[in-house]
Order: C-alpha cells, then structure tokens, then sequence
C-alpha cells in the first residue's frame, strides 16, 4: 500500500519515511502543501497522513481542498495542536483521525491500519492482490500460496506487492529500488537480488511452478 506523508518538518518527515518503509508500506513525501495536491492527484496513495501547520497553504486547507476534488482516502491528521477545538475542526474539515505530536510510531501504525480497514468497499476490495495460486491480504499482510501460508519480512511483503500489482510486467532492479526503498542505491548493488533470492525460496519452493523469474539483464517479473 501506497502512503503520502505531508509533513514539512525535514526529522519527521525522515522519520515516517524510515518506519512506514520498514512497515511494508511505500511512501511518498511531500514538504508543502502544494507539492502534495500534485501526488495526490495521481490517485495512487491509499491513504493521507497530514501535518497541519504547512507553509504557505495550511494543513486543513489542503484536506479541504482534497476532498473538493474528490479524493476519497482516508486521513491522519498529525499536529502539535492539542486542544479539543483542534481536534473537533481537523475531523469535522474530512480528517479521519487525529494523532497529536510527540507521538510514538507503534501508536501511528496502528491508528493507520485501522483507518485502512475501515476503508470504503471500494479501497477494501483493493486490498487483496491475486496472482495465479499466489493471494496477498494488504490489510492484514498475510500471503498465501496454494493455501498455505507463507511469512514474509515488511520489506519482502513490499517487493512481493510491487511484483504483484504489476504481475506480467518487467521490473527493473532500479524500479524496484526506487519503489520499495523509495531511495537510490549504488547501480551495482545487489540488495534486489538478495531480497529477491529470499522471496523465491518462500514463495516458489515446493511448487511446480515457479512465479517469480529473472529477466537476464533486466530484472524480475511476477508470471500470471
């Protein structure tokens, strides 16, 4: 699942980054408001977390605007502004809850798993990714093959999603980079290859047929 951070303070924004990306989740980091109103456009991210005191054009302002153009998924509004007016205003202008700052991730994870669940039926049935006998349950980052469970890492959870949601297309080593770690490495490393050697021997062992191939000199492709 894809996550949009609004966040313009340069530390926490660094710091969802790291524990959303640890967490299976791909983000995108916006530090203005004006900035985000073109991410979000795009209608990738399955859900907001939103600062509030924003240069320029405020946190609400943007939520507000938002919801005029017809995004739909949910919001976490997350503020220094700690008093109940705050809290009722940022719910009331199409917040979805709110976390104030200092706050601890674990409690940011699972307020936005909730959120996630209680998703709309239209974010919900998006939520259960399908190739061949291969099903994965975002929501609750279960994989199964087959039947059978299979337990993976957050970051081997991300891979296998990318692959998954562009399941017959070739990925490159850069796209997966650039997706999962949302960063870019050295060319010549090989943190692809080694999270992908793990993933077959979860994900492929045992079974007659092999889902995950290499494109020699390309990258990898998740077969239908």
């Amino acid at each position: 699942m894809r996550i949009l951070v609004v966040e313009d303070d340069s530390h926490i924004a660094d710091f969802l980054e790291r524990g959303l990306s640890e967490n299976g989740y791909a983000v995108d980091v916006a530090n203005s408001a004006e900035t985000a109103l073109e991410l979000v456009s795009e209608g990738v991210h399955d859900a907001l977390i939103v600062d509030l005191m924003l240069p320029r054009m405020d946190g609400l302002t943007f939520i507000e605007r938002c919801r005029g153009q017809g995004v739909g998924a949910p919001v976490l509004i997350l503020s220094a502004l700690r008093s109940v007016e705050d809290r009722v205003r940022g719910l009331h202008l199409g917040g979805d809850d709110y976390l104030t700052k200092p706050f601890a991730l674990a409690e940011l994870l699972a307020r936005l798993h909730a959120l996630l669940r209680r998703a709309t039926p239209p974010l919900a049935e998006s939520s259960r990714l399908q190739a061949a006998d291969l099903e994965l349950d975002l929501l609750r980052r279960e994989v199964r093959r087959g039947g059978r469970a299979i337990e993976l890492s957050p970051r081997e959870f991300a891979i296998l999603e990318y692959l998954c949601r562009n399941a017959g297309r070739v990925l490159t080593r850069t796209m997966i980079l650039d997706h999962v770690w949302h960063t870019r490495f050295d060319p010549q490393t090989n943190v692809v290859d080694v999270y992908i050697h793990r993933l077959r021997d979860k994900v492929d062992q045992g079974f007659s047929r092999q889902l995950i191939r290499t494109i020699r000199g390309v990258g990898y492709v998740l077969e239908t």
